[in-house]
């Protein structure tokens, strides 16, 4: 690795911390059509931000199935989850229909949320794609917790995300 690619590196594992300010996104929402999601629109309610690699992968498949079927939990503390990946508005829909997901997923296509929140990363020669990784944003708008899996074989544990949730309280 160049030291170009070095701090470029670098500079997309930047994720904002808790206690800062969660970066405002309009972001296309699964479907066809042209409605969008921005996060300064959810204020007033606590957000849980789960950013994934890509649709229809077996972990990703993984994940989406157990937030969605512990979605009522989430949305009994008056919370929402917003899915976030780079996948195209038109493949989040087939997923979501597929997996009946509940709340709503967006499409960060051009890849600018992904780096704003340092969850950029390439892969297998794949270039700029969403590492796995929660944020949760109170509802003033900032984050309060983050978590980074340290492998994409780890998958977030909804229980986790509920106790850092509790704790706003």
């Amino acid at each position: 690795m160049g030291i170009r690619q070095w701090f470029e590196a670098l500079a997309g594992r930047r994720m904002p911390k808790p206690g800062t300010p969660a970066p405002d996104f309009d972001l296309p929402k699964a479907g066809v059509g042209d409605e969008h999601l921005r996060l300064s629109d959810l204020r007033g309610r606590p957000v849980v931000l789960l950013f994934f690699p890509f649709a229809f992968s077996p972990g990703c498949c993984n994940e989406i199935e157990t937030f969605t079927r512990h979605y009522p939990d989430f949305a009994g503390r008056g919370a929402e989850i917003v899915g976030i990946s780079v996948d195209s508005p038109f493949t989040l829909r087939a997923w979501a229909e597929k997996y009946a997901v509940p709340f709503p997923m967006v499409s960060d296509f051009n890849r600018r949320v992904i780096r704003r929140y340092g969850v950029a990363i390439s892969r297998w020669g794949l270039e700029g794609f969403a590492d796995r990784a929660v944020f949760l944003v109170d509802s003033d708008g900032v984050v309060q917790w983050n978590w980074r899996a340290p492998d994409l074989g780890y998958l977030p544990e909804p229980a986790d995300v509920l106790a850092r949730l509790d704790a706003l309280k």
